[in-house]
């Protein structure tokens, strides 16, 4: 008899269950979302959890929802529920945790959807199974799990330096990342049976996380083929005039997680608003 994870299929029900509640009343959704301005400042943390049991439309909680399901069964069966659930939410929190770091100064950002940790359940998939072919809805033919893989860190580094689009490539990354770490954590051995797919999807993140925490400038992007935002300035005037906006954003910051947003001064909340638009 083919094995039905339990854990998978509860956190389908409880997730539709959730979202659906989110979808008729805007009080709630706005209270669970994932919102920069208030994790950050009002200390709201339980939105980077609650945050994934919500989803923006039926399409978008469909199709998280079914990659999960699909998902859930063979991962739950080899590495039992606890496991699961560790990967899961592992994942969940640590692609909204590099989403936050991503955008902490856009007070303004907000995002929704269980992305990060699906995600993090098809990689945890390619380490345990690398011999599988992912397949996609209405195509008819699959591509090898380790292609899929290096073309989806691809895209993700793609999405977040071009922020072209209205997904959040943050959260797909560091959840897909964090779900092949833990899976390699709990089997070890899988390393050594799939070191070479590991190392092609793992090492490209991660350098492109280094480089994101020390050279944050390669985040600011402004066309399709990843041209810096320099508006025609020379370097040494592009880097200070940067630096005074970063300096000036942290002040403003530091004076709303100290006295809230009522403290700001008109011209600080219009220096607030602009400098989120330009840099978003």
């Amino acid at each position: 008899m083919e094995y039905v994870g339990i854990i998978g299929l509860l956190l389908v029900i409880t997730t539709v269950g959730i979202s659906y509640k989110g979808f008729s009343n805007a009080v709630f959704f706005d209270r669970n979302k994932f919102e920069v301005e208030g994790i950050l400042v009002r200390k709201e943390y339980g939105r980077i959890l609650s945050s994934g049991f919500l989803h923006g439309s039926w399409m978008h909680l469909i199709f998280n929802m079914l990659s999960l399901y699909a998902f859930s069964d063979s991962i739950e069966y080899i590495l039992g529920g606890i496991n699961f659930l560790l990967i899961y939410f592992a994942s969940l929190v640590g692609g909204n945790l590099f989403g936050l770091f991503i955008h902490r100064h856009h007070p303004d950002y907000s995002a929704i959807g269980a992305s990060g940790a699906v995600s993090g359940i098809i990689f945890a998939a390619i380490a345990l199974f690398p011999g599988i072919t992912i397949h996609f809805m209405f195509v008819p033919f699959g591509i090898p799990s380790w292609l899929y893989g290096v073309l989806f860190m691809a895209f993700s580094i793609y999405g977040i330096r071009s922020n072209r689009d209205n997904i959040g490539h943050e959260a797909h990354l560091g959840g897909a990342l964090i779900g092949m770490m833990v899976t390699l954590a709990l089997r070890p051995r899988l390393f050594l049976h799939n070191y070479v797919t590991v190392l092609l999807i793992a090492v490209p993140a991660l350098v492109f996380i280094y480089l994101v925490i020390t050279r944050p400038s390669i985040l600011l992007v402004n066309n399709y083929f990843g041209s810096p935002k320099k508006d025609d300035l020379p370097d040494h005037l592009y880097n200070e005039r940067k630096n005074q906006h970063q300096k000036e954003m942290d002040r403003i910051l530091d004076k709303i997680g100290e006295k809230g947003m009522e403290s700001l001064s008109k011209k600080e909340k219009e220096k607030l608003e602009e400098y989120s638009k330009r840099i978003r």
